[in-house]
């Protein structure tokens, strides 16, 4: 052991019990990382316009109309929620 020297730390070569496959074990990934764009943008308008481009080009057009109308719906609670008049969308009659 030298006085100007660090120590090495050990390696082991480690493969856990039931792994069967192939890249790291250890890596911690998400399932649909592969089909996601928005993963590795910095900035906030890069995360905004890759999302936008998301939504428009999914193929399933119902799951655009779906999510309008939650949207739609939610917006609706809470406008009841906080008390808004909702008189002024309804013609008289």
């Amino acid at each position: 052991m030298g006085i100007f020297k660090t120590r090495q730390n050990k390696k082991f070569n480690y493969i856990p019990q039931h792994y069967k496959g192939e890249g790291n074990p250890f890596e911690i990934k998400h399932k649909f990382d592969d089909q996601r764009k928005t993963i590795g943008k910095v900035g906030l308008k890069g995360k905004f316009e890759n999302a936008w481009d998301d939504y428009k080009n999914t193929p399933d057009k119902s799951a655009n109309k779906r999510t309008l109308i939650i949207v739609g719906i939610l917006i609706f609670i809470f406008l009841l929620i906080i008390g808004f008049d909702l008189s002024i969308f309804f013609p008289k009659g």
